[in-house]
């Protein structure tokens, strides 16, 4: 007994910063119904209240991020190497911004559950990146889809936003059984679950369990890609993020990305072909399926973006497409000059960074009540609104991939990355991703024409009051995303 408790103790300091956030998850949901009455009035402005505590939990949270050492160790079922503090601190950083998006989007009755909601999801991120064990791997998943559920819930709770939720929770049970279902499969052929012991079964080749493995990873890609909204688990994006507040499209569009990539670079070298669990290169059936995906997902997404009126529903599409970008980083692998892996991890940061921003500014310039959500929203804003109109114009421009933004260097180490591969397939998915930078380049400077040379659809409405904390998040994105064009070379060099 002594032994399982310091096991249990061990394995807890490695995952110090999640313990945290959890327990202000637990004083959210005890705490935040006692100040709401029976009849679901709370007093005006608690959200105020509640937003200023997870931002502190995550503050503190931050802390211990930043105090923990990066030396890589392994304990049972959690582990922290360089890909666990670079998540960590990429999520708390992304949490921090989405508490101000989400700010003005939620009431103040049911304040303290979305906000518990959001710690919980953001724990879950961390926790991905730390699992060491395919048990805690699909918890920490969960940890992530069960609260989306609920605040996906609360921000909407309509006929339309019902419909939603329901889409994402059926399709999202049908990832994770494929996910658990592979899971079974990889554990029926190592006879464990832990990943160490995994790759010490799988070690040389042929293996007596070859075939099933092959059954394993692609039930486990196909269950990430609906994570990651990559074709042809995709469908449900356009429709969930139009149903949703711009708050939870926002938490759509990065959070379930972040995670399916996060788990799949830990899965992947479990399929045989690892060095030491950090470097691994697909084997050519493994990158033909990766990259056939990337190329239709990018295509897919870029295509039906072109025909979008509803700026959720464009969003949507745009992440999917961007799926496409990253996967590329999947399909190559990353024993090249410029990995895969670590251009994947690049590009999340300045992907969150541009579509966070987005979002923001959106809700920023509809105000409190609503989100400019249409091509006749966004008409003429710089004229009504123009800083709100500037900093949005730079997210667009970084979505794009333009000089001197951020997406600008992600794109670019995309591009590097596949043509480093010096294959057919390689130079193939290099030349994709800059056709596919091009077409989008038509619907997001679309967006950037009717800002800067479209007369406002209705000149004589009274300008709306700029809603602070979505605002102060966007503006913070956008000259984030400058920012970091400058001088990226500190962000590259904590992926490693």
């Amino acid at each position: 007994m002594p032994e399982v408790i310091e096991h249990i103790r061990t394995g807890g300091l490695l995952i110090v910063p999640e313990i945290i956030l959890l327990v202000g998850v637990c004083v959210l949901f005890f705490i935040g119904p006692m100040l709401v009455s029976d009849a679901g009035e709370a007093r005006p402005g608690l959200r105020n209240g509640w937003g200023l505590f997870a931002l502190v939990t995550l503050a503190v949270a931050g802390a211990a991020w930043w105090h923990a050492g990066l030396e890589p160790v392994e304990r049972g079922l959690f582990q922290a190497d360089a890909l666990l503090w670079y998540i960590r601190g990429l999520s708390l950083i992304g949490g921090a911004l989405l508490v101000l998006v989400l700010w003005t989007q939620i009431d103040d009755a049911h304040s303290a559950e979305a906000y518990a909601c959001l710690l919980a999801i953001i724990a879950g991120t961390s926790l991905v990146a730390a699992a060491n064990d395919l048990v805690s791997l699909f918890l920490a998943l969960e940890l992530v889809s069960i609260p989306t559920y609920v605040i996906l819930y609360l921000g909407r709770r309509d006929r339309i936003g019902g419909e939603a939720t329901l889409k994402y929770f059926l399709l999202s049970i049908f990832s994770s059984a494929l996910v658990l279902y592979g899971m079974s499969w990889v554990y029926g052929v190592s006879g464990s679950t832990n990943f160490g012991a995994i790759r010490l079964a799988l070690d040389g080749a042929p293996h007596a369990g070859e075939g099933m493995l092959e059954i394993a990873f692609a039930l486990l890609v196909a269950g990430l890609c609906f994570r990651i909204a990559a074709v042809p688990f995709h469908f449900y994006a356009p429709d969930v993020f139009q149903g949703t507040t711009a708050s939870n499209a926002a938490v759509l569009s990065l959070i379930p990305k972040m995670v399916g990539f996060v788990a799949l670079m830990r899965v992947i070298p479990l399929s045989g072909a690892a060095s030491g669990g950090t470097q691994w290169v697909p084997e050519l059936d493994a990158k033909e399926l990766l990259a056939a995906i990337a190329v239709v997902t990018m295509f897919v997404g870029n295509l039906m973006a072109l025909r979008q009126k509803h700026l959720f529903r464009l969003m949507a599409y745009s992440s999917i497409a961007h799926a496409g970008y990253m996967l590329i980083g999947l399909a190559v692998g990353d024993v090249l000059p410029v990995g895969g892996r670590q251009a994947i991890l690049f590009y999340l940061a300045t992907y969150g960074l541009m579509t966070i921003g987005v979002f923001a500014l959106l809700i920023a310039g509809g105000g409190a009540d609503r989100a400019l959500a249409t091509d006749d929203d966004v008409r003429g804003l710089s004229r009504s609104q123009p800083l709100i109109a500037l900093m949005l114009a730079i997210c667009l421009f970084s979505l794009t991939g333009l000089p001197p933004t951020a997406g600008f260097l992600g794109k670019l180490n995309l591009f590097f990355a596949a043509w480093s591969d010096d294959t057919h397939i390689g130079h193939g998915l290099a030349m994709c991703l800059a056709i596919n930078a091009a077409i989008s380049a038509y619907y997001y400077l679309r967006l950037v024409a009717l800002m800067f040379l479209e007369p406002a659809t209705r000149p004589d409405s009274p300008r709306v009051p700029v809603a602070w904390a979505p605002w102060l998040a966007g503006v913070a994105c956008a000259v984030a995303t400058i920012a970091l064009f400058v001088t990226p070379q500190w962000l590259w060099d904590s992926i490693h």
